[in-house]
């Protein structure tokens, strides 16, 4: 057997193999005598099945599996040996495949396209710098979530005439009357010179409206009448809603009550420890959501700063073929880039895991795993879990055959990878509100 690189290019290349009758033949055999030990074919004995009934039978598939067989360890075996770095697997030449007559043929040849990651290094420095973003909730914002908070429990109540806020119950019937159908309407959820008509309304009250213009597309129409959207194709969307009730949610008073039911019994006592605590909360929240986007933003600068040329033909070939017909090419030129900036981070975030020995360790695994189970409990009293954690944890490393270990071991990884980086660069820190990170990240 002969094996040979072929490099194309930096980042792609093919794997040539050459066989020769005396590479498979001894093996081809052996497996066509121990077919004849086991076949069960009717007139003969088992184990007595002649060798030229079983070649003849079976000699083509022994062919092949046996030459597939060889070709595959030959290639691993040559890039392990080789210590290739390769992207995906390696592709056979499926024209050169389909040509080979095993009937006729004693040598062989095959080809194998591979994908190469060119060598490369990342430059961990303080002359990279990212903006880590710290947002303190204003007056406004908080105020908006108490008043949030108050109408989430606040009471329904069904005053006589409505306002602006208020849901309204009622008919909607179709100009020729084939329709018609009660449904809740949210006025809130209209382009404002629609929602007035719904203001100042009482029980009975008729209102003109054109479905078109109330509802985003047809589906929403469909729901609201009670049919399905194949039912409504042509629909004149001239309706009458008839008012039949008025929904309001009264908030709720700013008192103990209140503040036990969004925060749990007696951990505030009065409303400036309610506020300050409805603060908190804002900014924890949005702690995380600066947190989660400062990681994507070191992501990005390292990516922007270390170049690697990844082989797209080869790629798009690879993932069409391990689509396995599901994938379209408009579906890989759509999604591509997603696809190609992971595994430029995947890359990279490796390359710094193998220059600085980082490892995702068992216990560190573990405790990853405890906190996420924790998390899972945190609104189940997990004091009463406590003894079990432990065997929650094995259970759910042992689970999907491993593949729950090796997630949490890739996870733990990147974020150890991740704090690596963060202490090597330079990142400052800036104040900005709500509405300011939000054009931030929309940017």
């Amino acid at each position: 057997m002969d094996i040979s690189l072929d490099k194309k290019d930096s980042n792609v290349a093919s794997i040539k193999i050459k066989l020769i009758e005396a590479d498979y033949q001894l093996k081809v055999e052996d497996k066509i005598r121990d077919y004849g030990k086991k076949a069960q074919i009717k007139g003969f004995r088992a184990g007595k099945v002649p060798s030229g009934l079983i070649r003849k039978m079976y000699g083509k598939s022994i062919l092949v599996d046996e030459i597939n067989h060889i070709v595959g360890h030959a290639i691993q075996d040559y890039i392990k040996d080789n210590d290739l770095k390769i992207l995906g697997d390696p592709l056979p030449n499926q024209t050169q495949v389909e040509s080979v007559d095993w009937d006729g043929q004693k040598d062989f040849e095959f080809e194998y396209n591979i994908g190469l990651v060119e060598d490369f290094t990342v430059a961990l420095d303080k002359n990279l710098s990212v903006t880590s973003y710290k947002i303190e909730a204003d007056k406004a914002v908080i105020d908006d979530a108490i008043d949030n908070v108050r109408t989430q429990f606040g009471t329904m109540t069904n005053p006589e005439v409505s306002e602006e806020g208020d849901m309204l119950y009622g008919t909607l019937k179709s100009a020729d009357g084939a329709i018609e159908h009660d449904t809740t309407l949210d006025p809130s959820t209209f382009a404002k010179d629609e929602a007035k008509k719904f203001v100042g309304k009482k029980s009975t009250d008729e209102i003109e409206v054109d479905l078109s213009k109330l509802f985003k597309n047809e589906a929403e129409i469909a729901s609201h009448l009670g049919k399905t959207a194949d039912e409504i194709t042509d629909l004149d969307p001239s309706f009458v809603f008839v008012v039949k009730n008025i929904n309001r949610k009264e908030k709720a008073e700013l008192n103990q009550e209140l503040f036990d039911r969004t925060f749990g019994p007696d951990v505030v006592k009065d409303e400036a420890e309610f506020t300050l605590k409805v603060k908190e909360t804002i900014e924890e929240n949005y702690a995380r959501e600066t947190a989660s986007y400062l990681n994507k933003t070191v992501q990005d600068k390292l990516m922007e700063v270390t170049k690697i040329n990844l082989p797209d033909a080869f790629l798009k070939d690879w993932l069409k073929v391990t689509g396995e017909g599901k994938v379209t090419d408009a579906d890989i030129e759509r999604e591509y880039h997603m696809y190609a900036d992971q595994l430029r981070w995947n890359l990279i975030s490796g390359q710094i895991a193998k220059d600085n020995e980082i490892r995702a360790e068992h216990e560190d695994i573990k405790e990853a795993t405890r906190a996420m189970i924790a998390q899972q409990f945190a609104g189940s009293g997990m004091g009463q879990f406590a003894e079990q954690m432990e065997s929650f944890v094995e259970h759910y490393l042992q689970g999907e055959k491993g593949q729950n270990y090796m997630k949490m071991a890739e996870q733990v990884q990147e974020n150890k990878v991740m704090t690596f980086v963060k202490e090597k660069i330079d990142i400052k820190e800036e104040e900005v509100d709500v509405e300011k990170f939000k054009e931030i990240v929309q940017n």
